[in-house]
């Protein structure tokens, strides 16, 4: 089933047309864990949610924090389901059930945008095909159907594109998506299912720092102080579906001024331990910044 929902028309001011190297606000790469970490994971029981995955998604509305997420028992089955929570302070968290919100179809890697009052989920199913779903309330979801995503040229582009990531602007939607965790590509969309490529080449790839050669997925893209920043989790190795030593993933920044050109922070990674999937909410003007996989830490400005 597919649905659909009017336009919001989001106004924003346009990117400037020289890219400025470097500008990377210490505010938005500067952290320190907090001391309570992790402040949520799984529950350790034999319970549907068992473990918890990359990448969940966390929303502050009215002084309340909406966090999302992915839960899974390898030993009851491999599907994966949608869970909430929600927390008065983004530290002490609550689920909203002890079963899942939403088990109709594999959701795993999720993204959540709000957009005129409407719930927006872009997610991974199973096979690392993304789909998308919608919600009036942010816990009753409907499913819209699995993403098509073609070619600059509008040919069809065979799956799998996981770790959807979604920006609108001027009533524009666009979609960072990666394949196979290969690098991170560029479409854009007039329904919120269909999507073109802006260009066929990844606009952020792997490399040439070690710390993400391997590997890199897009997990939030914010406008801040006139420039985008794109928040994206990686790792070092090159074997990772197969690894032979134990696989470090962790957490990065890039800027861009205009969405399809990217230069990566060179103090990156900002989160060097093996938590990835970074999210960042804005309490005012203060960024917290939450690493979503394999459980919930807070990272807290220097």
């Amino acid at each position: 089933m597919l649905l659909f929902f009017p336009a919001c028309k989001n106004k924003v001011k346009p990117a400037n047309d020289n890219l400025k190297m470097g500008v990377f606000p210490a505010e938005l790469v500067n952290f320190v864990p907090f001391k309570g970490n992790p402040v949520f994971k799984g529950s350790g029981t034999n319970s549907w949610d068992q473990r918890i995955r990359e990448r969940g998604f966390i929303l502050l509305e009215d002084n309340l924090y909406k966090m999302w997420y992915t839960g899974y028992n390898p030993v009851i089955t491999n599907q994966k389901y949608l869970g909430y929570a929600t927390s008065p302070d983004g530290i002490n968290w609550t689920k909203y059930s002890e079963k899942p919100i939403f088990d109709e179809k594999w959701t795993e890697d999720m993204f959540v945008v709000k957009n005129c009052g409407t719930y927006y989920m872009y997610a991974e199913g199973e096979n690392d095909v993304a789909h998308f779903l919608v919600s009036g309330d942010g816990i009753q979801w409907h499913e819209g159907g699995n993403l098509i995503i073609k070619s600059e040229k509008g040919d069809s582009i065979p799956g799998p594109y996981g770790t959807p990531t979604v920006w609108i602007e001027n009533g524009k939607w666009y979609l960072f998506y990666e394949r196979n965790d290969a690098g991170i590509w560029l479409a854009t969309s007039e329904d919120k299912i269909h999507w073109k490529n802006i260009q066929d080449e990844p606009v952020i790839k792997p490399g040439p720092g070690k710390y993400d050669i391997g590997a890199v997925a897009a997990d939030q893209v914010i406008k801040y102080k006139g420039n985008y920043y794109l928040y994206y989790h990686s790792t070092s190795s090159l074997d990772w579906e197969k690894p032979v030593v134990p696989v470090l993933w962790t957490s990065s920044l890039a800027m861009s001024e205009d969405l399809e050109h990217w230069i990566k922070f060179q103090g990156n990674p900002i989160v060097q331990s093996d938590n990835s999937s970074p999210i960042v909410v804005f309490t005012g003007n203060k960024p917290l910044l939450y690493t979503m996989h394999p459980e919930v830490c807070l990272y807290i400005p220097r």
